[in-house]
């Protein structure tokens, strides 16, 4: 998760550079609240988190180690190594089989690999449009068909400016297209550092497949 850009003074820094997450992770960024986003720990309760599970910008860790600890196979990614050393210690820490890796959400086809089960906790909601649609088809890479991906975002509902880009149910739905279903897209909030919540969205999509079993 991150924090809106733009020049207006209100607003938090966009970092765009894996060097500018890296320096986030020097203090405590404010979503990285050391404990899973409670929209998350709710879809864990559910039994909704099955089979691989991808945590695309893991940031620390917290929902791989959440899957983690429902003995599921958890796989964490995130552009900022200073992230991913956290994220690795916490699980040393807890005695829990995770594995993280430096790596960049638009290009999970290098990967080679296929998930069950991708979380998003406040990634898409940085993204630019062009970098959107890049982002939606990394995502379809790594997923496999039938595989369900559970996305958490600002939402257009959260008053104000500052923060991340808002985002709308519309925006959602326009950008999960083709070989994409949306399922749902929920009212949610999501926590920060200092006890603070904000309005989000939690975008329920399966990834589809064309006729003939082909990925769409």
């Amino acid at each position: 998760m991150s924090a809106g850009g733009g020049n207006d003074p209100r607003r938090l820094f966009r970092p765009r550079r894996p060097e500018d997450f890296d320096a986030l992770y020097a203090g405590t960024p404010p979503w990285d609240i050391g404990r899973p986003q409670p929209a998350f720990l709710a879809l864990a309760e559910a039994g909704a988190l099955r089979g691989r599970v991808l945590d695309v910008g893991c940031g620390t860790g917290e929902h791989a180690l959440l899957a983690a600890g429902l003995r599921l196979e958890a796989t964490g990614v995130d552009v900022a190594a200073a992230a991913i050393a956290a994220a690795e210690a916490k699980a040393a820490e807890r005695g829990l089989a995770a594995r993280f890796l430096v790596w960049n959400a638009l290009d999970l086809a290098a990967l080679g690999e296929r998930f069950d089960t991708v979380l998003d906790s406040g990634l898409f909601h940085v993204l630019d449009d062009h970098d959107r649609a890049a982002y939606v088809a990394s995502l379809a890479a790594a997923t496999r068909d039938s595989g369900r991906l559970y996305l958490l975002c600002f939402s257009d509902r959260q008053p104000g400016i500052f923060g991340p880009r808002r985002v709308t149910r519309d925006e959602l739905g326009a950008a999960f297209t083709g070989g994409w279903r949306v399922d749902a897209v929920e009212p949610a909030t999501m926590d920060t550092v200092g006890g603070g919540s904000n309005q989000a969205w939690l975008a329920t999509m399966t990834r589809r497949a064309a006729a003939g079993g082909r990925m769409a």
